[in-house]
């Protein structure tokens, strides 16, 4: 870990900058639009947008970096992202926002798909599952930081996008000074949707589903929260934890999805997420609503990388990078619609409605889960090794992890 820490630390500290202007970005936002008298459609248009531009570039970015170079591209969509910051506050309007969270999306992900690829140069076969660990504890360390920032300024003024602005510029500077250039890369073709379907329908289902309860995680917690009346400091509070729970139970649970029916796993923590979602529709103190983050932090993103690991399962490992990319993006098509379908359930029914959403798909998938468990026999299927996975990484995030799974792999073969 020292050594990891002692090659990477620029990068992870970066990772970390860039992760608070990001995770306060979302939630300052639907705070913002709260103050500023815009509909819950229109905020859920808004952070919909966020998930349509990371989609695209997670594709593009690639291409953009082999044309141009690395450091060309990290510079440029940073300085991308510290411009739109700004212009949130400046120009109030729920079509500009929505037309400005494209644009960060696309940013964001490119900047992770460059970060991403020189973690991956910079680590070595028998230490790139510790890197891919701190890296994503550096993301949701990041978001989490981020939370705690908004309580300490005026939501209605500009101070607040300022800071994530001078954050993110301010990020590139270790990076950029402390990493050498990452070689050129190729990002595998996503294997075709029927293929993955076929290969694990509840991996397929499982993560289009999640990424429907990580866009309301990410995105619309500050619009549930400004609906229900919670401060800012509340509001702060509840998101972090629900990252928190993640970082803590995410190991945990990875060590004990290697000793089990990975799919018995899969249908007792969507449950417990779902049914602790479910406690917040009913009754609405906000000690239950941090009970009800709690539950569906830690279950729902530990989940998302127990899809993966549970889909390699069943494939042979030359079909394990393309199937990842297919995962992330049918995850992606989720976190599209999701904002969508909350901002839906929370006009029809109150504030209450976000909860009962995030519920509906966690139970959702635990009952799938059971269903599939009666389909598909499980003997004969060698478990790969866990690797852990943030939601807010890029398909070269995932290809790290594939590249864990096959050292793996090739050890237990020695």
């Amino acid at each position: 870990m020292v050594q990891v820490l002692s090659s990477s630390w620029a990068l992870l500290l970066g990772v970390f900058m860039l992760m608070i202007g990001n995770g306060m970005q979302g939630t300052l936002l639907g705070l913002r639009g709260d103050l500023e008298g815009f509909s819950t459609l229109s905020m859920s248009v808004v952070i919909s947008a966020y998930f349509v531009g990371f989609l695209f570039a997670s594709r593009m970015a690639p291409q953009m970096i082999q044309r141009v170079g690395h450091v060309r591209v990290f510079a440029a969509l940073g300085s991308t992202i510290s411009a739109v910051l700004i212009l949130y506050p400046t120009i109030a309007d729920p079509w500009v926002w929505t037309v400005l969270r494209v644009v960060v999306g696309f940013c964001f992900c490119g900047v992770y798909v460059t970060a991403e690829s020189w973690l991956n140069d910079s680590a070595s076969n028998e230490n790139r599952g510790k890197a891919l660990s701190l890296y994503m504890i550096a993301q949701m360390g990041g978001i989490v930081a981020g939370q705690y920032v908004i309580v300490t300024g005026d939501v209605g003024g500009f101070v607040l996008f300022v800071i994530p602005s001078v954050l993110v510029s301010l990020a590139f500077a270790p990076i950029l000074l402390s990493v050498r250039p990452a070689p050129a890369f190729g990002l595998t073709k996503p294997m075709p949707i029927r293929k993955l379907v076929n290969a694990s329908p509840l991996a397929a289902i499982g993560m289009f589903l999640l990424g429907g309860v990580f866009a309301a995680q990410f995105g619309m917690s500050g619009v549930f929260g400004a609906r229900a009346g919670l401060s800012v400091t509340q509001i702060s509070f509840m998101i972090s934890v629900v990252y928190i729970a993640a970082m803590l139970l995410q190991f945990p649970i990875g060590w004990v999805s290697d000793r089990m029916d990975r799919r018995v796993l899969i249908l007792a923590l969507s449950a417990i997420g779902g049914i602790g979602a479910l406690i917040s529709v009913f009754y609405h103190s906000y000690t239950l609503i941090v009970i009800s983050s709690v539950a569906i932090g830690g279950t729902s993103n530990p989940l998302y990388a127990l899809l993966i690991a549970y889909t390699n399962d069943r494939l042979d490992r030359g079909d394990m990078a393309g199937a990842s990319a297919g995962m992330l993006f049918i995850n992606g098509l989720g976190a599209i619609v999701g904002p969508l379908i909350v901002g839906y359930s929370m006009d029809t029914v109150g504030p209450s409605g976000y909860w009962a959403y995030v519920s509906a798909l966690l139970l959702g998938l635990a009952v799938y889960a059971g269903w599939r468990m009666t389909r598909r026999s499980n003997q004969g299927v060698e478990a790969v090794t866990f690797a852990p996975l943030s939601p807010t990484g890029t398909p070269i995030a995932a290809e790290v992890a594939q590249e864990v799974y096959a050292e793996h792999e090739a050890q237990a073969s020695r």
